[in-house]
């Protein structure tokens, strides 16, 4: 399953996901984040989305929060990688 969410206030194209577990408040905090930032984002549940588990697992990761965006992954909620991760691929100016 997919959600959209926040505002389109991003400068590209490029797809802002989220992937997040129900209880996770790391998940919370980099969510609220985006939102703050005007980012749009999708949120895929690794425990709800077989693909979105898949995804994860072919990467060997075994935790959330996790964003992609680009060529970018970033494990857990570090506001400095998040951040750099939509500078970088032009989401953030």
């Amino acid at each position: 399953m997919t959600e959209q969410a926040a505002a389109d206030t991003t400068t590209t194209d490029q797809i802002v996901t989220v992937y997040s577990t129900a209880f996770c408040s790391p998940c919370e905090h980099l969510k609220r984040h985006l939102a703050d930032a005007g980012v749009a984002f999708v949120v895929m549940d690794p425990m709800m989305d077989e693909d979105a588990a898949e995804f994860l697992e072919n990467r060997n990761i075994r935790s959330t929060p996790v964003l992609t965006v680009g060529d970018h992954i970033v494990i857990g909620f570090d506001r400095a990688k998040v951040d750099e991760a939509l500078r970088s691929s032009g989401v953030l100016a």
